[in-house]
């Protein structure tokens, strides 16, 4: 039994995002969809979910199949209404009087505490409008469930939460999740489906192992095209020698054969398949300026507080060198965000007791808002305004980072977060820092984004602080782990212990 049959499915929006996408969904189907940003991942959940319709194709589905689509942003509709509304909305007008409990156990199952639901919604954190709208989601208890970006702003005790509770749904609901959390896409999946433009690859398989035999598969298909494109290249060869034997001698015969040689080139090269490139978003890469410092960041019992003064911690005795990849870890409300706004004030010269700057350090700050990207701001002017470079300069730069010519006039407010993200990247490497401060620096990067900043992050000698829920990129880029407890700042030799009890509180 299928709950949702896919064949040849393509959707254009101005641009093909993708063709000839062949999918059956089962029940119990916990498929992780991945691609890179602006490739159709929240279009085809769209399409599914009956709010856009398909180019080519079709789609058929299980008698009476219930479907729901977890919205990745509230409208601005739904921001103005109060949370208990907001669920509320997804039962028909004719039901919501004597069936309002549901929205209430919905509620009560996201640990929404009861004094938020009469509180508009605008005004929660990200996260728990994160929760609120999963909550709307599943009111109706669909057959098949569509998530868009689930762990977007929610820390690792949400995420944990998450995934206790999909663990939680019953056994035959189908979930389909666009997800650039590795870790997560591990944790709740069975399946990977690749979107690709033209040939989309399915795995029964959750995202890590998928990859891998993708990376294979991908491999073998290149090594294919080459050997086909070497006999093609043999064929043509031997052709051309009949030619010139064919033309001396008259023989008819050559000339034949000569002809059968050449067809039967053009019919492997056109056969051939080569390996898949996916279109580039734009590259992310970043520059470094050297030091001779051996102490970048020094620390001695510093004391963290709130704005308003109340203690958080004190941190000891601690230095950063020169590549060093420090990763801080904490509970929400633990004061992260308040160390990292008194090193970044140290960055920017200011005197601060018990934290000192070497004055040879270039700072790279990155905050998880983008602030340092005004919304007015036209993408040419962001770099011209910024750094000394040229117009021909500034429109290749932006070119890289996958903004083309045409878009260049456009503002940062209509950028997408994944577009923005790169913007920021961009802006990073041209100020050249010995020394990165970032705060959540994979919010909206796509996974090809990630393993980029990673990459670029572990090959040179620049040092690093950060904040991250991303347990996948902690892991890959840390090489040191400081963490708040107990009113203190101590270093531990991984964040492992400290994932595993985040994601377990209750």
């Amino acid at each position: 039994m299928s709950l949702i049959s896919i064949r040849s499915l393509g959707i254009t929006l101005g641009v093909p995002l993708f063709s000839n996408l062949d999918l059956t969904v089962h029940p119990g189907d916990r498929i992780g969809l991945v691609a890179a940003n602006g490739r159709g991942k929240s279009t085809l959940l769209r399409c599914l979910a009956g709010l856009v319709e398909p180019t080519d194709g079709s789609l058929r589905y299980a008698r009476n199949a219930r479907v729901t689509l977890m919205l990745q942003d509230p409208g601005a509709d739904l921001l103005a209404l109060p949370i208990r509304d907001v669920v509320l909305e997804e039962l028909p007008v004719d039901t919501r009087a004597w069936e309002a409990w549901r929205a209430d156990v919905a509620l009560e199952a996201m640990d929404t505490p009861a004094e938020l639901w009469d509180r508009p919604l605008g005004e929660l954190s990200g996260g728990w409008q994160r929760m609120v709208l999963l909550a709307r989601a599943w009111l109706t208890e669909p057959d098949i469930l569509l998530m868009d970006e689930p762990t977007n702003h929610l820390d690792l005790q949400r995420i944990g939460q998450l995934q206790r509770w999909m663990a939680a749904r019953p056994k035959d609901t189908a979930i389909i999740i666009a997800s650039h959390d590795r870790a997560f896409l591990d944790a709740v999946t069975n399946r990977t489906l690749f979107l690709r433009g033209e040939a989309s690859v399915d795995f029964a398989l959750p995202y890590s192992p998928a990859r891998a035999s993708l990376d294979e598969a991908d491999a073998a298909t290149a090594r294919r095209h080459e050997t086909d494109l070497r006999q093609a290249d043999q064929l043509r060869r031997q052709a051309a020698k009949l030619h010139n034997i064919g033309v001396n001698s008259g023989s008819d015969l050559l000339t034949v054969k000569t002809r059968q040689l050449k067809d039967r080139a053009e019919r492997i090269e056109t056969a051939a398949r080569p390996a898949h490139r996916e279109a580039s978003a734009g590259r992310i890469r970043l520059a470094e300026s050297g030091t001779d410092a051996k102490v970048l960041l020094a620390m001695n019992e510093l004391r963290v507080t709130t704005p308003a003064g109340q203690r958080l911690f004190a941190t000891g005795k601690l230095w950063v060198h020169p590549g060093d990849r420090v990763v801080l870890l904490g509970r929400n409300g633990a004061g992260k965000s308040c160390l990292l706004d008194l090193v970044t004030r140290a960055m920017r010269g200011e005197a601060c007791e018990g934290l000192r700057c070497n004055p040879s350090v270039i700072p790279g700050i990155c905050d998880q808002t983008l602030s340092h990207l005004r919304p007015e701001e036209k993408l040419h002017r962001v770099i011209a305004d910024r750094f000394e470079v040229g117009e021909q300069r500034i429109r290749a730069l932006l070119a890289g980072a996958g903004f083309p010519v045409e878009q260049q006039s456009r503002t940062v407010a209509v950028l997408s977060g994944g577009q923005r993200a790169r913007l920021a990247m961009l802006v990073l490497r041209l100020e050249q820092p010995n020394f990165y401060l970032l705060d959540e620096p994979t919010n909206h990067l796509d996974i090809d984004g990630q393993e980029a900043l990673e990459w670029e992050l572990n090959r040179g000698e620049a040092a690093c602080l950060l904040v991250s829920h991303d347990r996948r990129f902690v892991t890959n880029v840390g090489n040191r782990f400081w963490l708040i407890e107990r009113g203190r700042l101590v270093e531990v030799d991984a964040p492992d212990a400290f994932f595993e009890a985040a994601m377990n509180e209750r």
